[in-house]
């Protein structure tokens, strides 16, 4: 009987050293950059329509209060600025520009592992949005957001291995100087990660201070345009139609330094927008194909990300419904516009309207997440987190999230048929005299690993063994492991002596 005991748990001891075991990254079952498309919500039929829709506004409506660079770029390229002082885009300028356009963007992180190659509809999660609360989900409160909250948010991104990038979840609201504060993000965010980081800048004067800060880390400016692993997250429209005179001057200082930018179009259906889907899918994709030609006038080729980032309104009461179906849908056809221009792109999903991290939020996460990652979106946006249609965002929910698109990626990768996986040699070999299950199986054990995901903190127990661990609750483990995080210092922090450079020029918040 000890005999047989030892043989059983030698057995099974070796079995889970070799399931803990990290995998190559070819052969784990989920990893950045899982080819989607699979899910298509438009017809062909229909994204042609919108493709000539969106022609036609450019080409008849056109786009207000571009500042007078723009102006100067855009007709010089070929745009016409009418005498209402709208510049219009006749459409082969359109289609020039989109010739011209960088489809081979690659969006470096700090340390290259986290690399993000954007092209073929590669799915990539991460963090955005500007939530001025923090959510404590223990105490049911909203608190202001805090610079030591954006760099916490930081450091628990860098360690999940499901969220792949990190913008700027959070306004740092006690850096009450806009010029501090746009650099502080810059700071607070790359001392917490070395993932790939997107910020935005309230003011183009602003710039110049972040790129010297980010010379200092890359360790020179040639390193950093080599590498650049900051981009900027820039609102330069303003729904509907009108260019953010403002914002477009501070891409072009972006695009100057050698800064990736998100052309992000942030319309809401019934308010900023229209409200039929494929309406403000139109209206969408002609404000950032107005971008696009903004930004390849300028500079040619300069990495721009095709930012589509439509919300939904519900309708009865005009308030954003991120976590709706609606906004799944939009997401996901945004998805399918950028793989038919064949451009990097990006778009929200995975926020919720939910006030906690609770089954609402869960299901309105869930649902757009898969919904973006099968419709190929590159770069799916506030993806965890992010509570409140976009009002708060919690560290915890953030944990939870990583499990949550663990999953969702998944699904993303969908289900390879081939000689091996469909298995008639292993059912052969099982039900003619083998043991007539298939749990001991060579092919089990190798599938363990290589096409199931297991998630860190959800719970499969049964209810007996729940019990006898105690009833663990999923908030109270998602807590303790952000206390686990943060009580270590970030790995992702500079070297003391770049640090001291960057503190005696700059006013740091974060303590040293």
């Amino acid at each position: 009987m000890n005999e047989m005991t030892t043989r059983r748990s030698g057995g099974r001891a070796a079995r889970h050293a070799r399931r803990s075991a990290p995998l190559e990254d070819t052969l784990r079952p989920i990893r950045p950059g899982l080819a989607g498309g699979q899910y298509r919500p438009l017809s062909p039929e229909g994204v042609a329509r919108i493709h000539q829709a969106a022609l036609d506004a450019l080409e008849q409506i056109g786009l207000a209060d571009a500042p007078p660079s723009g102006i100067a770029h855009m007709t010089r390229a070929g745009a016409i600025l009418g005498d209402d002082g709208r510049l219009r885009f006749p459409r082969a300028l359109v289609e020039d520009m989109l010739a011209r356009a960088n489809r081979t963007i690659t969006l470096h992180g700090r340390d290259p592992r986290h690399d993000l190659d954007l092209s073929s509809q590669r799915v990539h999660y991460g963090t955005a949005g500007a939530a001025v609360h923090l959510v404590d989900p223990v105490t049911r409160e909203y608190r202001d957001s805090t610079l030591q909250d954006l760099h916490d948010a930081a450091r628990i991104a860098d360690r999940l291995d499901n969220i792949h990038f990190v913008q700027r979840p959070m306004v740092a609201r006690d850096v009450t100087d806009n010029r501090e504060m746009d650099l502080n993000t810059v700071y607070a965010c790359c001392a917490g990660t070395t993932k790939h980081v997107g910020t935005s800048f309230s003011e183009p004067g602003f710039v110049a201070d972040a790129l010297a800060l980010l010379h200092m880390v890359a360790g020179s400016e040639e390193a950093w345009r080599a590498r650049p692993f900051v981009s900027n997250s820039n609102c330069f429209v303003v729904p509907p139609m009108k260019f953010a005179t403002e914002s477009c001057q501070v891409m072009e200082a972006c695009i100057a330094g050698g800064m990736p930018v998100l052309l992000l179009s942030a319309g809401q259906a019934g308010a900023t927008a229209p409200a039929s889907i494929a309406g403000a899918i139109v209206q969408s994709v002609a404000e950032c194909l107005a971008g696009l030609v903004y930004v390849n006038a300028v500079a040619p080729g300069h990495p721009a990300i095709f930012g589509t980032w439509p919300f939904v309104s519900d309708l009865r009461s005009g308030a954003m419904s991120g976590g709706s179906g609606e906004q799944a849908l939009l997401s996901a056809g945004c998805a399918q516009m950028h793989a038919f221009y064949d451009l990097p792109g990006g778009a929200a999903a995975g926020f919720a309207d939910a006030k906690l991290p609770d089954m609402q939020a869960g299901w309105e996460q869930m649902c757009s997440n898969v919904l973006a990652g099968l419709s190929g979106l590159n770069l799916v946006y506030e993806a965890a987190g992010m509570h409140a249609s976009l009002l708060g965002f919690c560290l915890e929910s953030l944990i939870l999230g990583d499990d949550l698109i663990g999953q969702a990626m998944r699904c993303v990768r969908g289900i390879e048929v081939d000689e091996d996986s469909v298995s008639l040699e292993v059912m052969r070999a099982t039900c003619i005299g083998g043991p007539g299950h298939y749990l001991g199986s060579d092919q089990t054990l190798h599938l363990m690993q290589r096409d199931y995901v297991y998630p860190a903190l959800a719970d499969r127990s049964s209810p007996k063994e729940w019990v006898e661990k105690g009833q663990p609750d999923l908030l109270q483990k998602a807590t303790a492991r952000k206390a686990e995080i943060l009580a270590e210092r970030a790995a992702a922090r500079f070297d003391a002596m770049t640090d001291a450079t960057i503190r005696a020029r700059f006013k740091i918040h974060l303590p040293a």
